[in-house]
């Protein structure tokens, strides 16, 4: 695991390989973020395409 955490990049997920452990950012200096959705409407239509399950 990556533990220098960027502080421009807030995340909560545990899961992802790229989570920073005890600190809630992610170690990776830019993300991804896509869609899954033709017409995206709410922020659960949006995915960090960068996520890599630990």
């Amino acid at each position: 695991m990556n533990s220098k955490a960027n502080h421009c990049i807030a995340c909560t997920v545990k899961q992802c390989a790229h989570h920073c452990g005890q600190e809630n950012y992610c170690s990776l200096d830019r993300i991804q973020v896509g869609t899954h959705e033709a017409n995206p409407t709410m922020d659960q239509c949006t995915d960090c395409q960068s996520f890599r399950l630990r």
